[in-house]
Order: structure tokens, then C-alpha cells, then sequence
């Protein structure tokens, strides 16, 4: 059998990074990469593909710095005349880009057999481009494996169990995933920012929903600075991106801020933390798995087993609900006594049942 991954974004080196190991150790199994270059990490290739010795992508096309449009349909491009070349039995797509899209779009033109690893999630705002992406692929793929029970129920919702697909509970990748590069980071990671790794809150800001709306950036920074000086300390990695529209806003900052970590960093500094407070789609996850309760200032999610089971809570960009959410989760605790991902094997069940089935 013949598998072609199309990754593009660093979550999806993250993802992929179990799945080609798993298929490593899968005779009878070959994997050809296919990187669309959408985002560069070489922090991150060294981390995969030297560190855990998985295939380097064969194809690395470079298209970035584009609008949706235009990525999308150089992609597009690319990977059809690859799977022309190649002739894989099925292309294996993460999560919810343009190269997500791209790479579904293009094998079912061929007639080439998708499997969608992330299927299922849905944060119901099809103002997000990512939003879209995952509808449209969904739709496309021909095996659909969902991270949790969740996405599974969207998906019937939505009438797939009528569609000509298979919908199949894998687990979630990402808990392969932090599991395996937090053994990683442990052996490797010096500290060498110095950070104290005691005793405060990790935040994150980053989506474009709050840094580009001055007033939400505000309320978020207020909430933030208050926790900071009246509950514990916070301690944000901050874009440079980010760092400038809040010095251009002159927006003051009391908390704590660090240059961006990478991947293996930033998992140290979410296990060591006290609580998240974020406005990441994978970081909601990364601290469930590392035991820890989240604060997110978004107004959806797609982690909604997360909200109901109290160990996650949206408060949007709102001042108050920030700091006495944080107030209150610091207070009360959790027991995370639920397996809402699966058990940490969702690779090799995603693996073996392409195997045995396709």
C-alpha cells in the first residue's frame, strides 16, 4: 500500500509526525510527504524528521504568502500533478487548511481514495476560514477519522451516515502526539530562557479575531494584567506580530512576556503551568492532556466535550468572565479522570485500519 500525506502547517507536522512512525512500523506500508511550504518551520523539520528519523517530504512545493484563493489553487495544481506521478491507493489529510483542502480536493478529481484524520469538528462559524475547509473536505473523503465522540455525532447531524463514506472513532492524534515529544522535550529541552517554572499561568494570544479588534485586545490585556497583579503570575509567549499592534495601540502590559517558544518549549511550559489561558485551537487540547484547566477567550469552539465536562470554559474577549474564570479554576481543581481522546494509540489504529480496509 501506498500512502500520500499532504502537510503544510506546523499543527499538521505535529499530527503526522505519529501516523509516519506508526506506518514505519507497518510492513507492506510506504509513505510519500508531500509539504505545500503554506507555513516553514526548520525548528520543527529538525525536530521530525531527524529526532524521530520519519520520512522527509519528498515534494516541498514553497507556496506561501498568498490569499486563500490563490494558495489554495497552486496547491491544487501541485498536488495533482504529484498524485499523477505517484499513484498512491489513498491521500491522508490533517486537520483543516488550505493544504487540507487542497490535497482532498485533488486525490477525489483522480479518483484517488482521502482519509481525513480530525474529521467531524465543527465550531459552527463559517466565518473562519478553517471552518470551511474542514466542511469541504469532510464531504470529499472516503474515511473519516474522528478524534471523539463529538465529531462523530456532527457528522451523523449532517447526514453522513447516507453518504458513501466510512466514519471511524481513531482518537486523537495530538495525545500520540504531546505524549510522544513530551518524552522528547524532558530528555532534550534545557530551559534556556531561565523561565521560573513555578506558580503561574501560561496565556497565548494569537487569532486574528482578537488581535485585530482593538477592543478585544484590550479587554483581553485588562483581564490579563489584573490576574497578574491581584492572582498569579501570567506568562505569555507573544508574536511579534501581536507585540507591535499592541505597542502601536499603546495598550499597557503588566504580565509577563517571552519571545515564541517552540513546539518542545511550549509543551514544558504547559505542563509546568498552574492554568492556560489561551485563544489556541490545539492548545485547549495540549492542556487537557497535560492535566491542566483552561480559560479560552474565543466564542466557539470545537472542543465542546471539553466545555461539557468543565475542564475548559469560554469567556470570550469579556474582562470579568477572564479573571473570575481564572479566579475560580485556580480555587476549585479538577480530576481528569476521563479518556475523551482515546488512549494514546490513535496512530496505529488509523494505520492498521487503512491497511485492512482499503
Amino acid at each position: 500500500m501506498k500512502i500520500l500525506t499532504v502537510i503544510g502547517a506546523r499543527p499538521q507536522f505535529i499530527k503526522a509526525a505519529v501516523v509516519s512512525k506508526a506506518i514505519l512500523d507497518k510492513p507492506g506500508v510506504e509513505e510519500i510527504v508531500v509539504h505545500t511550504g503554506q507555513h516553514f518551520d526548520p525548528n520543527m523539520s529538525e525536530i521530525f524528521f531527524n529526532q524521530l528519523n520519519i520520512p522527509k517530504p519528498k515534494y516541498n512545493y514553497n507556496i506561501n504568502g498568498m490569499s486563500h484563493g490563490a494558495m489554495t489553487g497552486k496547491m491544487l495544481e501541485k498536488i495533482e500533478e504529484t498524485l499523477l506521478a505517484e499513484r498512491p491507493d489513498v491521500v491522508l489529510v490533517y486537520g483543516d487548511t488550505n493544504s487540507t483542502l487542497a490535497g482532498a480536493l485533488a486525490a477525489k478529481k483522480l479518483h484517488i481514495k482521502v482519509a481525513h484524520v480530525e474529521a467531524g469538528l465543527r465550531s459552527f462559524n463559517m466565518e473562519m476560514p478553517e471552518e470551511i475547509n474542514r466542511i469541504l473536505t469532510d464531504r470529499v473523503s472516503d474515511v473519516l477519522f474522528c478524534p471523539t465522540e463529538t465529531a462523530i455525532n456532527n457528522l451523523k447531524n449532517e447526514g453522513y451516515a447516507n453518504f458513501d463514506c466510512e466514519i471511524v472513532n481513531s482518537g486523537d492524534v495530538m495525545y500520540d502526539s504531546s505524549l510522544l515529544f513530551k518524552e522528547i522535550s524532558d530528555k532534550d529541552i534545557n530551559n534556556s530562557k531561565n523561565i521560573p517554572l513555578t506558580d503561574y499561568v501560561l496565556g497565548t494570544i494569537h487569532r486574528a479575531e482578537n488581535t485585530d479588534d482593538t477592543s478585544r485586545l484590550k479587554s483581553i490585556i485588562e483581564g490579563l494584567n489584573e490576574i497578574h497583579n491581584t492572582l498569579i503570575k501570567v506568562l505569555v509567549p507573544l508574536h511579534p506580530r501581536t507585540r507591535k499592534i499592541i505597542s502601536d495601540n499603546n495598550i499597557d502590559i503588566d504580565f509577563e512576556i517571552i519571545d515564541p517558544v517552540g513546539y518542545l518549549e511550549m509543551l514544558q511550559l504547559i505542563s509546568k503551568a498552574s492554568l492556560i489561558i489561551t485563544d489556541s485551537g490545539g492548545l485547549q487540547k495540549e492542556a487537557y492532556f497535560f492535566k491542566k484547566l483552561c480559560v479560552t477567550m474565543r466564542d466557539q469552539t470545537e472542543w465542546i466535550e471539553l466545555i461539557k465536562n468543565n475542564y475548559n470554559v469560554l469567556v470570550g474577549a469579556n474582562h470579568d468572565r477572564i479573571v473570575e474564570k481564572t479566579k475560580e479554576f485556580l480555587e476549585g481543581g479538577k480530576h481528569f479522570d476521563k479518556l475523551l481522546y482515546g488512549n494514546g494509540k490513535s496512530a496505529s489504529k488509523i494505520v492498521n485500519h487503512l491497511f485492512d480496509n482499503l
